[in-house]
C-alpha cells in the first residue's frame, strides 16, 4: 500500500491502514485541511464554493462521497460535476467563480489507486508552497467542522463537459471547416473512463466519424491505463482494421493524449505536443515550455519557427509557472500533455485533439506522413522502485559527480545534457509513484537504451 503527498496531490492505493494508504480517514483529513486552506486564503463575505469532479475508476463514487461530505461538514458548498475530465473541472472552477476544486482521479495509475488533485481559485494546481502549507495543516489537524446551522450545501451540474467542448470549438485556431472537409474516421480508446464521454462528443461536434473502443465509463480498465505503446496493442490493430485515419488514446482523466497513425504505428506520446506546437507556432508568435523529461524535438521545432524554448521542473504546476514567466503560447509535458493558455492553463486532451486534427486537416496528408516531418528522437523510460532506506540525494550527487564535465540541471533531480551528441538523461523521484524515474533520449533507440542502462548500473552500484 502507498500514500504519496506531492505537488500532484494526495495519491494512494485504496484500502489498508490509515496513514499508509488512501483510506476514508485520510480522505476526510485532507478534505478538511483543504477546506481550511480555502477559507484561510480567500476573503469571502458570502459562502465558499468548491467544484468536485471524478474519473470513472471503481473507487471514485466512494471517495467522492467522503470528500463532498467533508466539505459540506466544513461549511463549504459543493458543485458536483459527476463524471468529468480533469481539464473540465479546471475550467469549471474559473467559469463558475468557485474558490477551488478537487479532481478525484489517480490519472494513469492502475485501478487500485485514487487521488485528490487540488486546485486553487484559478482552476490551477496548488504551488509547492501552498501544497506544503496545506499538508502541514492536515498533519496538525488545523481545521474544525461547522455546526448544524452552518453546513454547506451540494448542487449538481452535469453541463460542464458541453461547456468545455463549446470553449474548445470557439478557439480561432480550431479549424472546424477543415476538419469537416477532411471527413476523418477516428478510433477512440478511452480506457473505459470519462474520455469515453468527452472525446466522442467533441469529435461528433467536428464532423468526425467515431469508432468507439473501451468508451464505456465503468472504470473497468481493459489494459494498463498509461497510454504507452506496450499497452495499446488493441487500438494499433483496430485502426488499420477499421480503415481509420488515426486513433486517439487518452488516460482515465483525459489530460494526456496519444495518437496512433493510420497504419497502426505510434505517433509517439512525446510528439503529440511537438505536432500541436508546430501548428500553433505557425499561426502565433511566442515561446514554448516543456519539462526536463520531455523530448528535445520541441526545442528543435520551436527554434525552426524562430521562437525560444524553455524547460521547467516536472509537474504541471511548474510548467504553467514557467509558461507564464516567459509568456509561452503553447507548452506542456512529453507524456502527451498539451497546455494551450488561449483556453486555460492546464493539460487538456480535448484541446489537443482539436488542434492536432486542425493541423492534420490543413496539411492534407496521412498521420504517418505528418510524423515523418519531425526530427527523430528515441526515449528510453525506466524506473527503479524505492526502498525506505534509499538515499536519493546521495544517488543524485554521485550522478552529478560522474558527469561533471557535461551540462547539468538540478532544478528537479538531475538532468545531464550531451549537447554535441543530441542526447540527455534525467533522473528524478516520481511525484506519483514510489520510484526513481530514469529517462534518456538520443537520436537512436540503441543510444537511448545504452545511456539509460549506463545510469541505471550506476544506481545499482
Amino acid at each position: 500500500m502507498a500514500l504519496i503527498k506531492s505537488i500532484s496531490g494526495i495519491r494512494g492505493t485504496v484500502g489498508g491502514q490509515p496513514g499508509d494508504a488512501l483510506t476514508p480517514l485520510d480522505t476526510v483529513k485532507f478534505a478538511g485541511a483543504y477546506s481550511a486552506w480555502i477559507k484561510g486564503r480567500t476573503e469571502n463575505c458570502g459562502r465558499f464554493r468548491v467544484v468536485v469532479g471524478r474519473d470513472a475508476r471503481l473507487s471514485g463514487d466512494m471517495v467522492n462521497r467522503l470528500i463532498s461530505g467533508s466539505l459540506i461538514a466544513s461549511g463549504v458548498d459543493v458543485i458536483d460535476l459527476g463524471l468529468a475530465t480533469t481539464p473540465t473541472v479546471e475550467m469549471a472552477v474559473s467559469g463558475l467563480r468557485a474558490n477551488g476544486g478537487i479532481i478525484i482521479t489517480a490519472s494513469h495509475n492502475p485501478k487500485q489507486w485514487n487521488a485528490l488533485k487540488l486546485l486553487n481559485e484559478h482552476g490551477e494546481f496548488l504551488s509547492d508552497a501552498d501544497g506544503k502549507a496545506l499538508l502541514a495543516m492536515a498533519e496538525k489537524s488545523e481545521f474544525d467542522f461547522s455546526g448544524v446551522d452552518d453546513l454547506g450545501q451540494i448542487t449538481y451540474n452535469d453541463t460542464y463537459t458541453d461547456e468545455h467542448i463549446k470553449a474548445v470549438l470557439s478557439l480561432p485556431l480550431v479549424d472546424i471547416d477543415a476538419i469537416y472537409r477532411a471527413n476523418f474516421r477516428v478510433v477512440v480508446d478511452a480506457v473505459n473512463s470519462v474520455g469515453g464521454i468527452a472525446i466522442p462528443r467533441l469529435l461528433a461536434s467536428l464532423g468526425v466519424h467515431v469508432v468507439e473502443l473501451n468508451c464505456t465509463p465503468n472504470g473497468q480498465f481493459p489494459h494498463n491505463p498509461e497510454p504507452l505503446p506496450e499497452h495499446l496493442t488493441e487500438i494499433a490493430e483496430t485502426v488499420p482494421g477499421k480503415n481509420a485515419d488515426l486513433g486517439i488514446v487518452v488516460d482515465p482523466d483525459v489530460d494526456r493524449l496519444a495518437i496512433v497513425c493510420e497504419d497502426g504505428s505510434f505517433f509517439g506520446e512525446e510528439y503529440t505536443l511537438v505536432a500541436v506546437a508546430d501548428y500553433v507556432l505557425g499561426k502565433t508568435t511566442g515561446n514554448t515550455v516543456s519539462n526536463l523529461s520531455s523530448s528535445r524535438a520541441l526545442r528543435d521545432i520551436t527554434e525552426k519557427h524562430g521562437a525560444q524554448y524553455f524547460s521547467s521542473a516536472v509537474g504541471e504546476v511548474n510548467v504553467v509557472a514557467e509558461m507564464k514567466r516567459v509568456n509561452a503560447v503553447i507548452g506542456g509535458e512529453g507524456n502527451g500533455g498539451v497546455i494551450y493558455p488561449e483556453l486555460h492553463y492546464g493539460r487538456d486532451a480535448l484541446v489537443g485533439v482539436a488542434l492536432f486534427l486542425s493541423h492534420l486537416a490543413r496539411k492534407r496528408i496521412k498521420c504517418s506522413e505528418l510524423r515523418a516531418q519531425y526530427p527523430d528522437y528515441f526515449v528510453s523510460k525506466n524506473k527503479v522502485t524505492l526502498t525506505p532506506d534509499t538515499d536519493i540525494d546521495r544517488i543524485l550527487q554521485k550522478v552529478k559527480d560522474k558527469y561533471s564535465s557535461r551540462r547539468i540541471s538540478d532544478i528537479d533531480g538531475v538532468r545531464v545534457d550531451f549537447d554535441s551528441e543530441r542526447k540527455w538523461v534525467h533522473l528524478r523521484k516520481s511525484n506519483t509513484e514510489p520510484v526513481i524515474r530514469i529517462y534518456a533520449e538520443a537520436p537512436s533507440e540503441k543510444e537511448a537504451s545504452a545511456l539509460a542502462g549506463e545510469v541505471m548500473n550506476e544506481l545499482k552500484n
